[in-house]
């Protein structure tokens, strides 16, 4: 017997183990990569959509690592929502699952505020649309009333009006409005639900609500329009494209959001799940469906 062999055959066979345990561990994707493959491809952009109308950089993740943006911080952590107006039960009932639904998108603690009156718009930022309803001057809403109110303990203040917005006098209408640099917000309900909310309308106009919402709100973290899929972070230009754009962060504006909000992405898509299950918003309990899957 020559124990010396064997010694040699145990550390090659030792070897050739821990090599194919590391290769492995190498190939197993990460959250990011294993939803990647979910990830729908962006259209070629058509006349009058946001793609076509705006020439945008594409935002890489060190462009994202680089950039200026408010992040979350112990006392400084939570989002809230500041309704403004008067609302209907099938209105107050959309903020409540808005601001379910934002705890889960974001994995902040979300407040909502008591609603303030229509009277805090002054005549001087009011106007009558060629529509006939009136609209109020968004940027007013931003300088005048958030700004000011903004809770110490907030990294995001979301207002939301039943009134209809606009940015300036040369402009019809805007869904909303946001300042990154100060984490304020303001996003009108008017044009989600064509001006009249009811039960048959409802998912509709919510699911508008929450894209437009998680939209202006993922900017404020940092994260640009999307050019790399079908995704939240699209921007748009009406409704219709608003409809197309998916409530779904791609795998990429997932990994910017993940890396300024630090949070546990599996438990995150198991909720978004139980949640688009329980308000019958079908495609995107489908979407997130199809990324459990993909982590089994």
């Amino acid at each position: 017997m020559n124990p010396g062999k064997y010694n040699i055959t145990f550390l090659f066979s030792y070897a050739v183990l821990f090599i194919l345990l590391f290769s492995c561990q190498k190939q197993k994707k990460t959250y990011f990569e294993s939803i990647a493959l979910n990830d729908i491809k962006l259209s070629s952009p058509k006349p009058g959509s946001w793609r076509n109308n705006h020439d945008e950089k594409f935002q890489q993740f060190e462009d994202f690592q680089q950039s200026k943006k408010i992040k979350p911080k112990p006392g400084k952590n939570i989002i809230y929502l500041q309704p403004i107006g008067k609302f209907d039960e099938l209105q107050k009932r959309q903020i409540v699952l808005t601001k379910e639904y934002l705890k889960i998108y974001f994995q902040l603690e979300t407040k909502v505020l008591p609603a303030l009156p229509n009277t805090i718009f002054p005549e001087k930022i009011k106007r009558i649309s060629k529509e006939g309803q009136e609209q109020i001057l968004a940027s007013y809403v931003l300088d005048s009333i958030l700004i000011k109110r903004k809770p110490k303990d907030a990294v995001v203040l979301m207002g939301i009006t039943e009134k209809d917005l606009f940015p300036q006098p040369e402009w019809n209408y805007i869904f909303g409005l946001a300042s990154y640099e100060e984490g304020v917000g303001v996003t009108s309900m008017y044009r989600f639900a064509n001006g009249h909310l009811t039960d048959s309308n409802f998912n509709e106009s919510f699911l508008r609500l929450i894209k437009i919402s998680s939209h202006e709100i993922g900017h404020m973290f940092g994260i640009s329009h999307c050019l790399n899929a079908n995704c939240v972070m699209n921007g748009t230009n009406s409704l219709s494209e608003t409809d197309y754009h998916l409530a779904r962060a791609c795998s990429l504006c997932q990994r910017k959001l993940n890396a300024s909000i630090h949070y546990n992405n599996k438990k995150r898509l198991f909720e978004l799940k139980s949640f688009f299950g329980k308000q019958h918003l079908n495609t995107e309990l489908s979407l997130a469906e199809q990324d459990l899957n993909l982590l089994q």
